[in-house]
């Protein structure tokens, strides 16, 4: 498609210091997105200058109607949301009343078409003011001030691409989400991104329930020498990898070894180099912060705003952070010349001779620099007592990672020890390793704390040499079974979206939220699993519409946006492109496909309390629930029983907290029965005792059952320690 020239809005000459009225003094209003950047700002600015908020939109497309013109270019139409008129009219007083408009939205393109939509407005009540847009990467006095001394205009094809992603999934959640009322239930929707996402989620949903486990062992030994004691793995029997399928085949090789003569028969030390990593893009900030702090993406990048935003620092108020939604590693050269400063000083030995350099993906639009904090000097150290404890362990990674980036690498020297045991066996002997790692030179490590993983902090090993002789202590066979795909995590779908190419770093931690929120998708011990309701959305949309969740099509969109924005293709025809095919495959499978309404319900040997009929099982928004079969004269629900009580043998249901709204399980004799557990039954009694058997979790066991009974000790684990004495028979 040929490209496409588009004008942008001419910026306009920078705001003037002095007013020509000179009867009073000039007057400037900024209008940002939120509160907090407000307050921030505000007080860079001083005199003369008001800063207001516009709550995020205060104009976009009703939601009750589809409002786009198909036979019209796509025209959309636009009306003041729903409760936001009195604040847009307090914005349009405002602006009667200043000299000139600095309209200071986020610098992407919702914030941009967020301007837009207020230059608009603004000026149909008041054409005389001049408004003109100011944009910055971090809420700092010199990045503030910077931008105001230097405005300019709207970027008219951010707006575009802006509209255009609108236009589409509104096209796209307007006509599949009635398919899904008609077809399946009430209240369903669907949404262009979020159903590619789901469809991950289900596939690979597949996999792991497919995956047949299959058992096997490893066995470690204790050894001593002098006064030291280590743990090694058998890594070799009689010339090749020991693969051991049954517990048989583990005591068989206990018994050749137990009395067998040890020497350490071989020591090999390696030395390398570990190179620091480049500062966080938004994917690398989510996916880091959810394994190391536990953090959902949508928590992240809500304290990341707060950060970003502007915090209390004692006498100041300062942004902590640069702008938290971009795909670039690329850092400023002010950053840069400041952060080797800092290094410079504090650790003079570990400064590169030249800046590290990072090379940016090819798929980053690389419209904003790389997630850092404003100011180096700011260490977490100094601002810890400024900070929630949410804020100060998301700072201090992000300060960690970009500090660390700048500086030398770190030396390791990892020791390789091989212990062999019966090498006069003819047929062979065992061989044991053990490995240990140490860092030789700290390098960027000296600034690692929270991000340091085990083998950053170094583990020890034993002093050994070739010839050594040892003893054998004691043997730990150990039963494993073989893991297949894990589900995903915040983190695996987050990096997984990226790679494919789906959504952009502003739409990762929405997409798993509106997942959550629609019941499709629930999140138990960090993992991502579909319900039955996400399934079955998920096996309609892939048959009937399998262009539309293919994430090579949804990739290629994305791009397509990436291009309205760089003027190379006019929106309107990109989603001309889409519609028609859509929407006849929308209208056909409208007359086409069998419906599925009512096949989820259940009937159960429940019986309503209040009518006497029967209840019947029923999936709403939030899972499954009782309802009475008597529906509409009768509208009685509850929650559904998981147990039998085993203090007064009342039913077992969920019920959450107030407040955070965590899920627990409790009596339904509440309050005369206060019996809970924080751990969710399953359908199985425990053979020892006759409790309920309830689902635990554990980072050595992984998810295993275990009975609620406190004084049995029953368990179903994963697996269990097992230990074999040299001296003498087995110990369980």
């Amino acid at each position: 498609m040929a490209a496409v020239k588009e004008k942008k809005t001419p910026a306009k000459k920078a705001v003037k210091t002095k007013n020509p009225k000179k009867d009073r003094p000039m007057r400037v209003l900024v209008i940002v997105e939120s509160p907090a950047k407000a307050k921030t700002i505000e007080k860079y600015l001083g005199p003369g200058y008001s800063v207001k908020a516009s709550m995020g939109h205060l104009i976009d497309l009703p939601k009750s109607r589809l409002a786009i013109d198909t036979e019209h270019n796509f025209e959309p139409e636009y009306i003041t949301v729903r409760g936001r008129a009195k604040l847009l009219k307090e914005l349009r007083g405002d602006a009667r009343k200043a000299d000139t408009v600095l309209l200071a939205s986020d610098n992407d393109r919702e914030g941009e078409a967020i301007a837009w939509h207020l230059r608009n407005a603004i000026s149909a009540k008041n054409g005389k003011v001049p408004i003109q847009r100011i944009s910055f990467n971090e809420i700092t006095p010199q990045a503030i001030k910077e931008a105001v001394d230097n405005p300019g205009g709207i970027d008219e094809a951010k707006v575009n691409a802006q509209k255009a992603r609108r236009v589409l999934d509104r096209l796209v959640g307007y006509n599949l989400s009635p398919l899904l009322w008609k077809k399946v239930k009430n209240g369903l929707s669907a949404g262009r991104v979020q159903s590619v996402a789901l469809r991950l989620i289900c596939e690979r949903e597949k996999e792991v329930e497919s995956f047949i486990p299959v058992e096997y062992w490893t066995l470690d030994a204790d050894f001593k020498v002098g006064g030291h004691s280590f743990t090694a793995q058998l890594v070799n029997w009689r010339g090749s990898k020991p693969e051991l399928g049954h517990e048989d085949e583990v005591k068989a090789i206990i018994e050749k070894i137990r009395d067998a003569d040890c020497v350490v028969s071989d020591v090999r030390i390696t030395d390398k180099t570990v190179k620091p990593r480049p500062p966080f893009t938004t994917s690398q900030l989510q996916q880091t912060a959810a394994n190391r702090l536990s953090f959902t993406s949508r928590k992240t990048m809500q304290v990341a705003q707060q950060l970003y935003e502007g915090v209390n620092t004692g006498s100041s108020r300062v942004g902590l952070i640069t702008y938290m939604r971009t795909d670039s590693v690329r850092i400023s050269q002010t950053a840069l010349e400041e952060a080797r400063a800092w290094i410079g000083k504090q650790f003079p030995k570990d400064l590169p001779e030249k800046p590290v350099e990072y090379t940016v993906g090819k798929k980053a639009q690389d419209a904003h620099e790389a997630i850092r904090p404003t100011y180096i000097s700011y260490t977490p150290d100094s601002v810890k007592e400024y900070l929630t404890r949410d804020q100060l362990r998301l700072y201090t990674i992000i300060w960690e990672r970009f500090t660390a980036s700048q500086m030398n690498g770190a030396k390791t020297r990892t020791e390789s020890i091989d212990i062999t045991a019966g090498k006069d066996d003819p047929e062979g002997g065992g061989i044991f390793r053990v490995s240990g790692t140490k860092i030789v030179e700290k390098g960027f490590y000296r600034v690692i704390k929270l991000l340091a993983s085990r083998e950053e902090k170094g583990t020890a090993y034993p002093p050994l040499k070739t010839g050594d002789k040892v003893k054998i202590d004691m043997f730990h066979p150990e039963q494993h079974f073989t893991q297949g795909l894990p589900r995903y995590t915040d983190a695996s779908i987050v990096k997984i979206l990226e790679e494919k190419g789906i959504g952009r770093p502003s739409t990762y931690a929405p997409i798993i939220s509106v997942l959550l929120d629609r019941y499709y998708v629930t999140r138990s011990n960090k993992q991502l699993a579909p319900t039955l309701l996400g399934r079955m959305i998920n096996d309609l949309l892939v048959d009937s519409f399998p262009h539309v969740v293919d994430s090579a099509f949804t990739a290629s969109m994305e791009n397509k946006l990436d291009e309205v924005e760089e003027n190379q293709i006019r929106w309107p025809d990109m989603i001309r492109e889409f519609w028609t095919p859509f929407k006849d495959r929308v209208d056909e499978v409208g007359k086409t496909l069998e419906s599925f309404k009512g096949t989820l319900d259940e009937p159960t040997d429940y019986v309503c309390e209040k009518c006497g009929k029967p209840m019947v099982k029923k999936l709403g928004r939030f899972g499954f629930f009782l309802a009475c079969s008597g529906f509409p004269d009768c509208r009685n629900t509850r929650s559904i029983p998981l147990a039998v009580c085993p203090k007064c043998g009342g039913d077992i249901v969920a019920r959450k907290t107030r407040g955070r709204g965590k899920e627990f399980y409790g009596c339904t004799n509440y309050p005369e029965c206060d019996f809970i557990s924080h751990y969710k039954p399953v359908n199985q009694n425990c053979p020892k005792c006759g409790c309920f058997m309830v689902e635990k979790y554990d980072r050595k066991n992984g998810v295993h059952k275990a009975c609620i009974n406190a004084d049995c000790d029953y368990l179903h684990s994963a697996g269990e320690d097992q230990a074999v004495a040299k001296d003498g028979g087995d110990e369980e």
